[in-house]
């Protein structure tokens, strides 16, 4: 079978999914307010949340790597919403939808131009938290970096799946209370969820926030990948997953 055969029997197309994803970082490489909060907003976090525990350093090895499960969600998703919601209302995604374009390769190159910046934020926040904030873990460092890259590609998911919903910026940004921050409360950050009340202990486990930190937490207090790490993730990965084709369902010609 040649590649040409084989990329047409594809679900998707390749070319037009680059495009797509060259085309959107280029866009958000113009808006420095959007590139300086996906790059620099997680790490200005992570200072922020040292100087809180100065003097209390045991808390801060325990809330330090649970947080990278946590803050790529918040800022991919504000992101990520904002800049498909703008493409919407300025008629971009429909005059792309009128071209023999298929949903799955808007969505595919969104998917893979905020996949990259993921990685980028992911790789600064390690190196910052494990550097000059001396961040103390067990396991390596490159499982904190797919935490949270894991946890910014679900921020991604959420925001392109809020945006079919809103009519506007402030619409989007409205969503945050009610899809992510009960998420951000019943994760496990602040009381672990064996301490929970029954109701919200359940509610905590289909939220996959709380797979985030706990994996995140896996990757700090053990030395080697354990199962519950893969566990997690890959529950992380299937929702990610099940939002973007549910995102892609919400594109209408």
């Amino acid at each position: 079978m040649s590649i040409t055969s084989f990329a047409d029997r594809l679900p998707f197309s390749p070319t037009i999914t680059g495009a797509t994803a060259v085309r959107v970082l280029q866009q958000i490489s113009r808006d420095r307010g959007s590139t300086a909060l996906l790059l620099g907003i997680p790490c200005m976090l992570m200072v922020l949340l040292k100087l809180m525990f100065r003097g209390a350093e045991p808390t801060f090895e325990r809330v330090g790597p649970q947080v990278f499960g946590i803050f790529p969600v918040i800022v991919m998703y504000l992101v990520a919403s904002v800049s498909t919601l703008r493409e919407r209302t300025s008629g971009t995604a429909e005059r792309l939808l009128t071209m023999p374009v298929r949903r799955l390769d808007i969505v595919l190159g969104y998917s893979l131009a905020f996949a990259f910046l993921a990685l980028v934020q992911a790789v600064l926040s390690t190196l910052l938290a494990i550097g000059p904030l001396d961040l103390d873990i067990k396991g390596p460092a490159y499982l904190l970096m797919v935490i949270a890259m894991l946890g910014a590609l679900l921020g991604l998911a959420l925001g392109l799946l809020v945006s079919a919903f809103a009519r506007n910026e402030f619409q989007a940004v409205q969503f945050l209370p009610a899809g992510v921050l009960p998420q951000f409360l019943v994760c496990g950050l602040f009381v672990p969820r064996e301490e929970m009340h029954g109701a919200l202990s359940g509610v905590a486990k289909i939220m996959p926030m709380t797979y985030a930190v706990q994996a995140a937490g896996e990757a700090a207090a053990h030395t080697g990948v354990t199962g519950v790490f893969v566990r997690d993730a890959l529950l992380i990965l299937a929702c990610v997953i099940l939002v973007l084709v549910a995102s892609a369902a919400t594109l209408k010609r």
